[in-house]
């Protein structure tokens, strides 16, 4: 079987006045349906929750998004049957309907991609241009996900023998939990969810909360496609109490998260153990964030460079584990450079409003994270010179951005992630000390450089430790087949998303010999 070969979903042009037209009107009837009510939804039903959160916009927390069922351990342990029930069907569903299934579901969100983009800015805060981004990266995981089966389904050459027949294939792992936040509604849960179904398993679900109305909405697309009850159960719900029995359960096989340090690091050890009827042992994949820094010589081309560090930034108000944290500039290009950011942070800031409206600038997921952050805030002039100073806004959770100067390396703002819009500025006399600085954090996930001098760019090739290291471009936007994403030391376990061996997390492979030729007795 062939498929077309893969390619990138476009981006929707917003600059083009008929491309608003389209987008604003999608966005109005997604307004006309807030505040609807989304049960738990198990091998194929839909069932109350044991409570109800309340998700609301970001920007007016008044306005409620979706009123999301939340599921008791009892409901997670159904979900998991569920889902073990519906393995034993699916896994052996022939790959070429897998693979047409993704596609069919892929072009169903290709269809509602306007109406997406309206979820994501009353639920998350995420304007159009980064929605965008998101949903079109979503897409492609439907697309990249149908081709890459299909490969690994043929298996793997091994050496041949003359006296026997020896296959070298893959089968799926079983029943998987998925854990997701909230800052890539659609990207993230569908990265790993797409390819633990592609690959022939069956997930359970528990996304973020906050986010839980997208993922509702994004499970109509699997169901709307026709996958089969069971092969997908949605169950958000608290994490100390769902999350961890979900974890520790004896029928899950598998467990891909994406979230904080302290839960993944938490999930990984939890999931290490052995429980009561546990028959094997767990795989674990966590991605846990980062401290990402940005590197600018006087080779830079500092205008672009400006332009690329903002967005990767502030972008979506640095709410993504890839944007970058840290901007260390050489000593001879300090001054300058940092006057192109301010102004264009300035510029950027000063567009602050709602995300439906498509504003440049929004607010941060709730008022749990504007408290850290502002917490960051008051302690940050401790820590280095105040060049921009955070400040709420009068409605919503806005908090404008930080940036700080002459930072420490060993200072809390240069070593934690504080997931928010807040950059801390070092100096380095060289490029050879602004990349140790660079590498002097617990966490490698992404870094970028600016730099027109080849020799330069050598160096960082060989020295700057990150899963994805961008060269005159922003930190942020990886594409997948373009860009497989995932980190190292402790911003996670290494697979790469959207990358050529991805799939290989969700399956194991197995040998099989068969004896053909039997040499004759005397």
């Amino acid at each position: 079987m062939s498929l077309h070969p893969f390619q990138n979903e476009p981006f929707l042009n917003f600059r083009d006045p008929a491309e608003q037209v389209k987008t604003q009107a999608e966005v109005a009837k997604v307004r006309s349906k807030l505040g609807g009510s989304y049960p738990l939804r198990i091998g194929g039903q839909r069932l109350a929750g044991e409570h109800v959160f309340i998700s609301t916009d970001p920007a007016d927390p008044s306005v409620t998004v979706g009123e999301i069922h939340m599921a008791s351990v009892a409901q997670g342990d159904a979900a998991i049957k569920a889902a073990r029930e519906a393995f034993g069907t699916w896994s052996r569903v022939e790959p070429w309907e897998r693979a047409a299934l993704l596609l069919r579901a892929g072009d169903i969100l290709r269809q509602r991609r306007r109406e997406f983009l309206g979820w994501l800015a009353f639920e998350v805060g995420k304007n159009f241009d980064q929605a965008d981004g998101e949903i079109a990266e979503a897409i492609d995981h439907f697309e990249w996900n149908a081709r890459q089966l299909l490969k690994w389904s043929e298996g793997k050459e091994i050496q041949p023998i003359s006296t026997e027949i020896n296959q070298y294939r893959y089968l799926p792992l079983g029943v998987g939990v998925v854990i997701s936040p909230f800052n890539f509604p659609s990207t993230l849960p569908l990265g790993m969810t797409v390819a633990a179904i592609a690959a022939g398993n069956t997930v359970v679900l528990k996304p973020a909360h906050e986010a839980a109305t997208i993922a509702h909405e994004l499970y109509r697309v699997f169901e709307d496609a026709g996958l089969p009850p069971g092969v997908l159960n949605l169950v958000p719900g608290r994490g100390g109490e769902l999350g961890e029995a979900l974890v520790r359960h004896p029928d899950v096989q598998f467990i891909a998260f994406v979230g904080s340090r302290a839960v993944g690091t938490h999930i990984h050890e939890a999931a290490s153990g052995l429980v009561a009827g546990q028959k094997q042992l767990k795989r674990v994949m966590v991605e846990m964030g980062g401290k990402n820094a940005t590197i600018v010589t006087a080779a830079a081309d500092r205008d672009w460079a400006a332009r690329e560090l903002v967005t990767s930034a502030f972008g979506y108000q640095g709410q993504k584990c890839s944007a970058t944290s840290r901007l260390i500039v050489t000593n001879d290009v300090h001054d300058e450079f940092l006057d192109a950011v301010v102004a264009e942070v300035d510029r950027v800031g000063a567009d602050m409003g709602h995300a439906a409206e498509n504003r440049a600038y929004g607010p941060v997921i709730d008022a749990s994270a504007a408290r850290k952050i502002a917490d960051y805030i008051e302690s940050a002039s401790r820590y280095g010179t105040v060049i921009r100073k955070g400040t709420p806004g009068e409605r919503g959770h806005f908090v404008t951005p930080t940036i700080i100067d002459d930072v420490s390396i060993d200072s809390p703002i240069a070593q934690e992630e504080i997931f928010g819009p807040f950059l801390s500025v070092l100096r380095a006399d060289s490029l050879a000390q602004a990349v140790d600085l660079a590498n002097n954090v617990e966490y490698a996930l992404t870094g970028a450089v600016f730099s027109r001098d080849p020799s330069e760019m050598d160096y960082v090739r060989d020295h700057f430790f990150v899963g994805n290291l961008y060269l005159n471009r922003s930190s942020t936007g990886a594409m997948a087949g373009v860009h497989p994403f995932g980190g190292y030391k402790l911003s996670g376990t290494g697979p790469k998303v959207g990358g050529p061996d991805y799939l290989s997390f969700f399956l194991q492979a197995q040998t099989i010999t068969q004896k053909v030729r039997i040499p004759w007795s005397e």
